[in-house]
């Protein structure tokens, strides 16, 4: 039997690449694409497919939470978080979601068509550049809610007292929630602070 995979991309290029590099394979059949995090869900209950490739940036329901709930309710599940964003604490959510293996979309090709093999067959799938960020991850930052919205509003370049309006507090409590993010990601500015973010996952500049 070949292996069946179910796509999860919001982008219909990539879901027809995607397709087109799997009917080159005898041995694996494209069984449903999913255009978002919420269809993921619904289109494993109704396939179980040997593999799942999804996407982290998708539309109604991420790609992690997509992972976390289909791996719950289904502890078998084979699912290949497939992204172009490689920060350490994107690769990190991935896994603790319930993924399998991480890919990079520049990776499109034999390193998927190899993952998909080895997720068929049980194994774990961590190319060595993911790896390597994989390896440079510092202990889990527990930053809350409003900490991540504010960082992300200062990402895009507002100042403090906009932030304090789009949030509905005042300008002293965005400075206490920038000093605590600075804490907890050990630099010593704004500035430093949405860099670090960045290179790391933690917000991204399409959030």
């Amino acid at each position: 039997m070949p292996i069946r995979v179910l796509t999860a991309d919001d982008h219909p290029v990539v879901r027809t690449g995607i397709a087109a590099l799997i009917a080159n394979e005898p041995d694996m059949t494209v069984v449903a694409e999913a255009t978002d995090g919420a269809n993921a869900i619904e289109l494993y209950g109704v396939h179980r497919p040997d593999v799942v490739l999804m996407d982290l940036r998708m539309p109604k329901i991420d790609g992690v939470t997509a992972i976390r709930a289909i791996v719950s309710s289904n502890p078998d599940a084979r699912v290949v978080a497939l992204t172009s964003y490689e920060g350490d604490a994107d690769i990190y959510r991935a896994l603790d979601a319930g993924a399998c293996a991480y890919l990079i979309k520049d990776m499109l090709g034999e390193e998927m068509i190899g993952a998909i093999r080895q997720a068929a067959d049980g194994k774990r799938v961590i190319p060595p550049s993911v790896a390597n960020k994989l390896a440079e991850f510092t202990p889990r930052i527990d930053l809350t809610a409003r900490e991540v919205e504010v960082l992300r509003l200062a990402a895009r370049g507002l100042r403090n007292r906009d932030i304090a309006r789009v949030i509905g507090r005042t300008e002293e409590t965005v400075k206490v929630h920038l000093k605590h993010v600075m804490a907890k990601l050990g630099v010593s500015d704004r500035t430093e602070a949405v860099t670090v973010a960045l290179q790391r996952g933690i917000i991204h500049l399409d959030d």
